[in-house]
């Protein structure tokens, strides 16, 4: 039987790129039975206090560093799904391999490129609104309904586990943490110190 598994991102956090890298790897390899849903998450609203506007509802350039990078990523998973796996993954790899900072549109751009889209077509969905009120409308849900705080979370069957993965692209990994998703016993696993 075939799970349905959705997974928070950012592309700002380094976790969740480790997790999406073996996230992408099993989807495109069919490696767990799994029909993945990648949802989207903003660390910057986290940070928003309750009187204070959401991230969302600010002018363009008043949104926070990573809002911009998840308007791009929903667009081209929406409205180019075909290209989107490509894009997630090089979205991640400019922050995190190449220190670009993806809240400029030329490094948005440059990225769509790279990955076979026209940055102006992707744009203009962007300008549409849809991304942004997607990202208001899948964040407000985590955070509300699953108590999601963070990146990268696994969300099946109404439990949502937050995950660190400490290596990239370990889908090997990811099939332990897909063995025990469903284990709803053990609330909590922390290391207090990470072997050297």
């Amino acid at each position: 039987m075939t799970r349905r598994i959705e997974v928070t991102f950012d592309y700002r956090c380094p976790f969740a790129r480790n997790a999406h890298e073996a996230v992408v790897r099993a989807d495109q390899q069919g490696v767990a039975d799994v029909e993945w849903w990648y949802r989207a998450f903003s660390l910057d609203q986290i940070h928003v206090g309750e009187d204070e506007t959401p991230v969302w509802d600010r002018p363009e350039g008043e949104r926070g560093s990573g809002v911009l990078a998840l308007e791009y990523g929903i667009a081209v998973r929406d409205a180019f799904s075909d290209h989107f796996l490509d894009v997630h993954l090089a979205l991640f790899a400019a922050r995190h391999d190449k220190g670009r900072k993806i809240n400029e549109v030329d490094v948005l751009h440059d990225t769509l490129a790279t990955c076979g889209l026209d940055p102006q077509e992707v744009a203009a969905e962007v300008a549409s609104g849809r991304p942004l009120a997607a990202l208001a409308k899948e964040h407000s849900e985590a955070a509300g309904k699953y108590a999601v705080f963070g990146v990268p979370t696994f969300i099946e069957d109404e439990v949502a586990t937050f995950v660190r993965f400490m290596e990239r692209d370990r889908v090997d990994d990811l099939e332990r943490v897909l063995d025990l998703l469903p284990f709803a016993r053990l609330n909590e696993f922390k290391r207090t110190q990470l072997p050297k």
